[in-house]
């Protein structure tokens, strides 16, 4: 793994190559996703099918596109039961951190006979897209289900390509029983989310599409945004660990490599004020790599995007990992704490040896759906709030109102929207 003295050319170098990994950057796919999207938008089910057979190799028709309670029933037979234990134990964690971020409608009475309020309502339909082909994430569902069924969503719809049988992976589908998923489909691709975008005839429209997917499936996501609303357009997966000389490089490297292994384009990157622990840290990743099943797509990921800056103040690190904006922030310092409170930009935040990455993939509570490729800046993890919407609450008594038309009336003309001052005025002409 490249190691680099951090200065303004390599800060600058790094940013340049990380934002070559967008699904900004892949226009080449558009035209394609555009096609899908309006042929399904037009055919309904009849394209839906037919992509699902060029794409998936499944033949499947109005009658089998939806998961029976029969199939749950044969995948529970399927997954080792300490699976399920271990997806249950994920569940009452993931439940108890969002319950915290659950909202209330709100309405202050005020005697002059003012109400101002807000009003919380969950959204009706929420499609839940869930990745299938090269790896199976059971923990994805799990973080996409549990906050909309917290908020309150009526139905849950989740989309997940099928295998050459027309099957949908057993873990993924306990998974989905045991988050509470209302309804599963076994179509996959931009054309999955085509159908939760518009509707067809086997599958509703939702209000909003939420999961991770491939790149057809971003620029697919991205596209409909308008139609539906969307959680994010995700990128691939990054890990940027902030480390001084008392962090233990065999800790270190096997967090960069929890990341590198997802895919070629996932980016792994440490920034350490010692040149001691990152030439250890490039030796553990190497004597790792020896055993890893994953190997060959974890180097390509270091080749392309895996880098040891080495900064000569923790300062610098800290700017240079908020300029970043890493999806995963770990920090293996003496003080993480106070580390921390210098971070403005991350998606989530690991503090100590023993607050490894993974942890929080799958288990402590806090949502794995986190911003990539620097949106971290102005975009947060998944969340309760995701899947409400909110309606401000007016009511004014007459008594109220006469206190303040004048005021309205004045400002409105000041616009030169005179019916916006009428509507005011016509309700005190009386006293004119």
């Amino acid at each position: 793994m490249r190691i680099q003295k951090l200065n303004d050319v390599s800060r600058r170098n790094l940013l340049e190559d990380l934002l070559k990994r967008s699904p900004n950057q892949y226009r080449e796919y558009e035209g394609k996703v555009e096609e899908i999207l309006e042929r399904v938008r037009i055919e309904k089910d009849k394209a839906l099918f037919a992509y699902t057979e060029q794409f998936d190799h499944a033949h499947l028709t109005a009658k089998t596109v939806k998961v029976t309670d029969e199939e749950i029933e044969e995948a529970y037979e399927k997954v080792d039961p300490n699976l399920v234990d271990v997806i249950r134990k994920a569940i009452a964690n993931i439940r108890s951190y969002h319950e915290k971020q659950k909202r209330n409608s709100w309405f202050d009475s005020n005697p002059d006979g003012t109400i101002l309020g807000q009003k919380i309502t969950p959204l009706h339909r929420v499609g839940v897209y869930v990745p299938g082909g090269k790896a199976v994430y059971p923990s994805s569902v799990l973080m996409n289900v549990i906050p909309a069924s917290i908020a309150g969503v009526d139905e849950i719809v989740m989309v997940t390509p099928p295998d050459r049988e027309g099957k949908v992976n057993p873990n993924t589908l306990v998974a989905a029983r045991e988050a509470g998923v209302d309804v599963i489909y076994k179509v996959g691709g931009a054309q999955a989310i085509a159908a939760l975008a518009y509707g067809t005839e086997s599958i509703p429209k939702t209000d909003k599409i939420v999961g991770p997917g491939n790149i057809y499936v971003a620029l697919a996501k991205k596209a409909v945004y308008g139609h539906v609303s969307i959680d994010s357009v995700a990128g691939p997966s990054e890990i940027l660990v902030i480390a001084d000389e008392s962090a233990n490089p065999r800790y270190v490297a096997a967090d960069l490599l929890s990341q590198a292994e997802h895919d070629e384009l996932a980016s792994a990157i440490l920034v350490t004020t010692s040149m001691e622990l990152a030439e250890k840290v490039s030796v553990e990743i190497e004597q790792f790599l020896k055993t890893l099943s994953r190997a060959d797509i974890i180097r390509k990921s270091l080749d392309q995007y895996g880098y040891i800056l080495v900064s000569d103040t923790m300062d610098e690190a800290v700017d240079t990992a908020n300029e970043i904006a890493s999806e995963h922030l770990e920090i293996l310092t003496k003080n993480p704490f106070d580390i921390m409170t210098k971070i403005r930009n991350a998606g989530a935040i690991f503090l100590g040896e023993y607050a490894s990455e993974p942890l929080g993939d799958y288990f402590a509570g806090p949502n794995h759906i986190l911003p990539t490729n620097g949106t971290a800046k102005f975009f947060s993890p998944l969340s309760v709030d995701d899947f409400i919407k909110k309606s401000s609450i007016i009511s004014y008594s007459r008594e109220a109102l006469e206190k303040v038309h004048k005021d309205i009336e004045y400002f409105a003309e000041a616009e030169q929207l005179t019916a916006h001052a009428n509507s005011i005025r016509v309700r005190f002409e009386e006293k004119r």
